[in-house]
């Protein structure tokens, strides 16, 4: 069973699973519906994707609109720096961010709910492959982003100068954005 770890934002669940070990290697269950639930994991997943990425690349921070895109995220190889970037109107931690280090030693989980903006880099001195499941489809019309650089959310991440895309470099700041979303908190 996993372990629920403290997170600063409402919303976000950290977990650290359970590696059953010896000197052959070891097995960890990834996810179960009812354990995840239990701890707080309450979306159904609908997608599973995987994406490699090499020291020092920086992917986000991105974020899919109507109907929302949920996801669980951890790295199956190497190590990540992963965000995620409260994006709901009338959340008190709107424009915040938290961040975790995911890796396959430490074999810790972040569930990114629906109305949160979500990115990574890789820390790790190799690749990193990140494995994630979706409660909603990829479609590209609704993608959307916000800069990872942004001065006003102030992302801390862990490299001085990371590779990112053209889209990521162009991304807009949140305040550009801001009026456009229309994730809502729940209360």
């Amino acid at each position: 069973m996993p372990i629920r770890l403290e997170t600063r934002i409402d919303g976000l669940v950290l977990l650290e699973l359970t590696a059953h070990g010896d000197e052959r290697g070891f097995l960890v269950e990834s996810y179960r519906e009812d354990a995840w639930r239990a701890l707080g994991v309450a979306a159904r997943f609908v997608q599973d994707n995987q994406s490699r990425s090499g020291h020092g690349i920086l992917r986000g921070l991105h974020f899919q609109t109507e109907p929302g895109q949920a996801k669980l995220v951890r790295c199956a190889r190497g190590e990540i720096f992963d965000v995620a970037v409260d994006l709901r109107r009338g959340s008190p931690s709107f424009g915040h961010w938290e961040g975790h280090s995911l890796s396959d030693a430490n074999h810790r989980q972040l569930y990114v709910p629906v109305g949160f903006a979500h990115g990574f880099c890789v820390t790790g001195e190799e690749s990193a492959d990140v494995a994630y499941k979706l409660s909603s489809y990829f479609d590209p019309a609704t993608e959307g982003g916000i800069a990872w650089d942004d001065p006003d959310v102030g992302v801390e991440w862990p490299l001085a100068e990371p590779q990112v895309s053209e889209r990521d470099a162009a991304a807009p700041r949140l305040a550009e954005v801001a009026d456009s979303l229309a994730f809502r908190t729940s209360a």
